[in-house]
């Protein structure tokens, strides 16, 4: 006999009401390290994991058009809720994931190269700033980074300058997974190095 999930059932019907404590309790509290696992690992194009949730708030109580239903309507209590959340915000990231390469690799040269994943933004901006930017100050700025790994990709490419595919099999991530804190770790940069720029005028 299938278990039901009869505790996580009312919690699903409570945010499908719109009710704020339970969907801020589970959403946003006890679910977030699965969340936070996800974005983490996963192309979201999100800047913050707080937005990846709320995309997925939103994907799972949007009505369908033919349905009338949500997404989360369809759950059936089968599975555990953070079970059924995480196959849902995979799914998500793989849609988002097949998006991004196709636009990506719409050439028949780049097609036939096989790989899975984007490049990366073009470098030059961050490179000019770092150019004129002390090394003492360089230091500062990374040491205003709050993601350890966001530190190492900008440290490794822009001052030590070894290439993406060195830097990812340093981390010990994907390719895909590496563009993807790539892109995060140099918009952290930028604001930080803009907002200190502000505050030194």
């Amino acid at each position: 006999m299938t278990k039901v999930y009869s505790e996580d059932l009312a919690i699903a019907k409570a945010i499908i009401s719109k009710d704020e404590r339970t969907t801020r309790e589970y959403l946003y509290k006890k679910y977030y390290p699965m969340f936070f696992a996800i974005y983490n690992n996963y192309h979201t194009d999100c800047t913050s994991c707080r937005e990846f949730i709320n995309e997925i708030y939103l994907l799972i109580l949007t009505p369908g058009r033919k349905s009338g239903k949500c997404q989360l309507e369809n759950y059936r209590g089968e599975s555990s809720l953070s079970s059924w959340l995480k196959t849902v915000c995979l799914f998500y990231c793989y849609k988002k994931y097949k998006h991004r390469t196709f636009d990506a690799f719409s050439t028949s040269e780049q097609k036939k190269s096989g790989f899975g994943v984007s490049k990366p933004d073009n470098d030059s901006s961050l490179l000019m700033r770092l150019e004129n930017i002390d090394k003492n100050d360089v230091d500062v700025l990374l040491g205003m980074m709050t993601n350890e790994n966001y530190r190492i990709v900008i440290r490794k490419r822009y001052i030590e300058e070894k290439d993406h595919k060195e830097i990812a099999e340093e981390l010990g991530v994907t390719m895909e997974n590496y563009y993807n804190i790539h892109k995060r770790a140099k918009e952290q940069f930028i604001n930080i190095y803009k907002k200190e720029e502000r505050y030194g005028k």
